[in-house]
């Protein structure tokens, strides 16, 4: 039987539930969620503030909220009365790290843009069906059902392998061996050479 999920009040000092996640750090799922309920939203608004951006300072608020439970379990906060300076602390050095890295990138593209070919586009080559429907009546029948289970019905070695009662190595072997067929009859050879 599962113990009731513990309420926290704002009675409990952040510096408790830090007590709490750095002596038992695998039992302490409530209290690391309860920090997080608390401490996220201070850390999207400093991403908001910071990054002036919706999506980054939700990102930033995951990356940062990450790092400090990631630290806290493995007792690298010394001080649990320190733990909002701490956070407040890796939001600071999470942004000058972002906002490095968007710099060092577009250093990169100014100093590179010349040497880049210009984007070109190319449409996917035309697939004659009724050839492939062709090819693919013309492969064995285990070569056909692991190509249709492989790429229509988009399942997995493991599933086909389950399916058809064959090993998944031999249901890699069948598959790329049904390909070379598939490639040879669709530039003009026969399925089954």
């Amino acid at each position: 039987m599962n113990p009731e999920p513990r309420i926290f009040t704002n009675d409990v000092e952040d510096a408790e539930l830090v007590r709490w996640i750095t002596s038992s750090p695998k039992d302490c799922a409530e209290e690391e969620a309860e920090l997080y309920r608390r401490m996220a939203p201070r850390v999207r608004l400093y991403g908001l503030r910071h990054l002036r951006d919706e999506q980054a300072a939700a990102d930033l608020a995951q990356e940062v909220m990450l790092t400090v439970l990631e630290a806290l379990r493995e007792g690298k906060l010394r001080e649990p009365e320190m733990f909002v300076s701490f956070v407040l602390g890796t939001c600071r050095m999470t942004v000058l790290n972002i906002r490095r890295n968007a710099s060092r990138r577009q250093e990169l593209l100014e100093q590179y843009r010349g040497d880049l070919p210009p984007m070109t586009y190319s449409p996917a080559p035309q697939l004659d069906r009724t050839q492939l429907q062709r090819c693919l009546q013309g492969l064995p029948e285990r070569e056909r059902s692991v190509v249709v289970m492989s790429y229509f019905d988009e399942q997995s070695a493991i599933e086909v392998a389950s399916f058809l009662a064959i090993s998944e190595t031999n249901v890699r072997v069948i598959r790329h061996r049904a390909l070379g067929r598939l490639r040879n009859c669709m530039s003009g050879g026969k399925a089954a050479e």
